[in-house]
């Protein structure tokens, strides 16, 4: 009866192993999965780290490199394989990836007068997640971000912000506007009843200790929508 022949790295060919491979001809060469394997380091007894890394870069949606920004501790260690040094591994490796993201392009200013410009910033970081997240985009006189803050993190169908701690935030880092944003888990960045009335609330208040609300954006997937373009600002 012959038995199964598990991957391990070392039953692989010396040209196929990750870390030779690199060594060799540098890491550019590498495909995602054996980059992905370098971080990993070992597999397990059963599967290699390469067969380990090809697994994660199928796991939920979106799958491949996009899902390192996106998946969770919880999302890791569902993956056979994967005990909590390795799913910490695999956050740390998204959470990198989202600090230099911005690290970049915050080498820039950033002035933020369209609504299109604050989509496109932060589509990718907001997109996915599966819980409404609110931020408050604290702007000069400018329109150039002085620092975006998460105010809260809600349920799927309700966040748990209030005027008062937006506007907590905007007086703290002295900002002269602001807009809001937050995400919608359904990928539909059509605005609720809920996201219009709660725009009214914080328009008004704004109004009253003088720092504008410019407009409240929704992010949905691949998609935006500004309720000053809708005209409810």
């Amino acid at each position: 009866m012959n038995e199964k022949k598990t991957e391990t790295m070392k039953n692989l060919p010396v040209s196929e192993r990750p870390y030779e491979k690199a060594m060799e001809q540098g890491v550019e060469v590498l495909s995602d999965a054996e980059l992905l394997a370098v971080i990993l380091r070992t597999g397990t007894k059963d599967i290699s780290a390469r067969a380990l890394a090809e697994k994660i870069l199928t796991l939920g949606d979106p799958p491949g490199l996009p899902g390192l920004l996106h998946h969770t501790l919880p999302d890791y260690k569902a993956v056979r394989g994967i005990g909590n040094v390795k799913a910490i591994q695999l956050a740390a490796v998204g959470e990198l990836s989202r600090r230099i993201w911005k690290a970049v392009r915050s080498g820039r200013e950033l002035v933020f007068d369209h609504p299109a410009v604050i989509a496109d910033y932060f589509m990718e970081e907001m997109r996915h997640m599966e819980q409404e997240h609110v931020k408050i985009l604290v702007l000069n006189t400018k329109n150039v971000l002085i620092r975006d803050v998460e105010i809260s993190k809600g349920t799927v169908n309700a966040s748990l912000a209030t005027p008062r701690e937006l506007f907590i935030e905007a007086l703290r880092y002295r900002g002269s506007s602001v807009i809001l944003l937050h995400n919608h888990p359904s990928g539909d960045a059509a605005p609720s009843w809920e996201d219009c009335l709660f725009t009214k609330r914080v328009e008004e208040a704004g109004k009253l200790i003088g720092i504008p609300l410019l407009d409240h954006i929704i992010i949905g997937d691949t998609s935006y929508v500004s309720l000053k373009e809708r005209g409810i600002l």
